[in-house]
């Protein structure tokens, strides 16, 4: 199997865009988190996942769990880019009576597979599910999204050792260790030391890669669906606010707020980017 890998990039570009969109209309939101996973998004949507938006409780779909609920402009924009819902809803983001809360919400919003939001559920909650698509006998796949700020808690590691005594081979995480957290760098606040070796040490079949490379993120991606007997983990090194340089240069960028002509300015900086990729063709 091989993916385009530009038309990956300009994915990764427009879900960045339908993240800055979304908070714009509400003026402030959780902008970091959301562009830092943007790349990772757009490889597992738009090249990896099974999945139908015309039928989003699809059984047999594979499922993603964003832990680091947090991110859910990124989320709603990659699903509205997929045609789960109009793409336009995503603008509405905690607003009242919206579909597209803060935080994810598996009720409001289709596409969206688990609620998150409470920091450090949302890796039990991946576990059970992938633990009950394997008793159901379903070949479906479990990809978990968690933030490195996150792994500050006690739950995930608890989490992440059940998924290795059960041997959940169904089973991706994925750390977007974009090395912030709300009020500092996380290396500050609590050290986690080498995630990679952390990981190999529970158990897990464990890559390190550029998270903010699509080629780099869709490769790791597919090697480890190819493990088998374990669960696998990728790290993904990133940076928190990536693809927009003025967000990736404010040290507090976990939560902003802007006026409406600087979130046009980082957007056109986007648009900017997406004739070019879009202009060529290349395969991994």
């Amino acid at each position: 199997m091989t993916a385009d890998i530009k038309q990956l990039e300009a994915f990764a570009t427009r879900i960045r865009i339908g993240s800055l969109e979304a908070i714009k209309a509400r003026g402030f939101g959780h902008v970091g988190g959301s562009l830092s996973i943007a790349d990772t998004l757009a490889v597992l949507y738009g090249a990896v996942m099974r999945i139908d938006p015309q039928n989003p409780r699809w059984p047999e779909r594979d499922k993603l769990v964003c832990s680091k609920g947090h991110a859910g402009p990124a989320i709603y924009a990659t699903l509205g880019l997929k045609g789960f819902f109009p793409y336009e809803e995503i603008k509405t983001l905690n607003q009242p009576g919206t579909n597209f809360p803060s935080h994810c919400d598996r009720l409001k919003t289709p596409g969206v597979d688990m609620t998150t939001g409470s920091l450090g559920q949302g890796t039990s909650l991946a576990a059970g599910m992938a633990l009950g698509d394997r008793l159901r006998g379903r070949d479906s796949r479990m990809f978990l999204i968690v933030g490195d700020g996150e792994l500050n808690e006690g739950q995930p590691w608890e989490s992440f050792m059940f998924m290795s005594a059960q041997k959940l081979d169904n089973i991706t995480v994925l750390i977007d260790w974009n090395k912030k957290q709300l009020d500092g760098y996380v290396s500050d606040i609590n050290d986690p030391h080498d995630f990679k070796k952390k990981f190999e040490a529970f158990g897990f079949h464990t890559q390190q890669v550029n998270g903010n490379s699509v080629g780099e993120v869709y490769h790791a991606v597919m090697a480890a669906d190819e493990v088998r007997g374990m669960p696998r983990a990728i790290v993904l090194d990133t940076i928190k606010g990536a693809g927009v340089k003025e967000v990736e240069d404010t040290f507090s960028n976990h939560s902003m707020a802007a006026a409406a002509e600087v979130f046009d300015g980082w957007i056109n900086s986007l648009t900017n980017k997406l004739s070019p990729l879009e202009g060529e063709v290349s395969h991994a």
